[in-house]
């Protein structure tokens, strides 16, 4: 079972006070970039996994998607998605990727964003995604970048010119790592990008477009902390298709 650290209370208080979760998609500056990946979602069957609050569920429907599944780990997650969410086609579910089970073809697009990271056996989800979305369906998702966890904390560099410089550690060592956030010791699976892009193409999925993510010149204006992304990518987007 994938650590649940988001039941934990003072990881889930920590989070909640995060801008994408107080104001949801608009709080997440790679969102506009993840719209450009999705297709059209009118009349469509979505599987949303790791759909913490609800957000991209209630978003889905508002562009007519024909049902929604948020499937997540946490029940404190699922509970609160459920109380602020009233739509019909949209049903939550307390379910444990790691494990996750899905029926034959049953969606046209899955849907993720910031959760493969604390998956251990990313080859079995990428297989069971595939297994469970239509010929020509579509997979699009975000994962925190390898480079990122990788990275030590950043440091000053001593040339004068005052600039932070992240050290990456052991990029190519893939597995376990432990790190603070929110809370002491959140466990993440590291993996090269190599790895993530060939466990997808080995479950039968058609790569269309990969994207270390990085704010526009007008959101780093907008928002001048941002300028710290602009060091070290942070996200991977990743978009493919059966």
């Amino acid at each position: 079972m994938a650590q649940n650290i988001y039941d934990q209370p003072e990881f889930f208080m920590g989070y909640s006070k995060l801008p994408r979760s107080i104001h949801g998609l608009g709080g997440a500056p790679e969102w506009p970039a993840i719209q450009e990946l999705l297709p059209p979602l009118a009349g469509r069957r979505v599987v949303d996994l790791g759909c913490g609050f609800g957000w991209f569920a209630r978003w889905a429907t508002e562009q007519g998607a024909a049902s929604v599944l948020g499937l997540d780990l946490s029940q404190r997650m699922i509970e609160r998605a459920k109380a602020e969410t009233g739509h019909p086609a949209i049903e939550y579910r307390i379910a444990d990727l790691e494990h996750l089970e899905l029926p034959k073809a049953s969606f046209d697009l899955a849907y993720s964003s910031l959760v493969f990271h604390y998956i251990e056996d990313f080859d079995r989800l990428a297989k069971t995604v595939h297994h469970a979305i239509v010929r020509n369906g579509h997979f699009v998702f975000s994962i925190e970048h390898p480079i990122y966890m990788a990275a030590e904390q950043p440091g000053w560099l001593d040339d004068g010119s005052g600039r932070m410089t992240w050290p990456v550690r052991r990029y190519a060592a893939e597995g376990p790592r432990r790190t603070d956030w929110l809370a002491r010791d959140v466990l993440k699976y590291h993996r090269t990008i190599g790895t993530t892009l060939n466990a997808l193409i080995g479950a039968g999925f058609t790569i269309r477009h990969v994207q270390e993510w990085a704010p526009t010149a007008g959101q780093v204006a907008a928002s001048p902390a941002l300028a710290e992304e602009l060091e070290r990518p942070m996200i991977l987007l990743v978009a493919c298709q059966r």
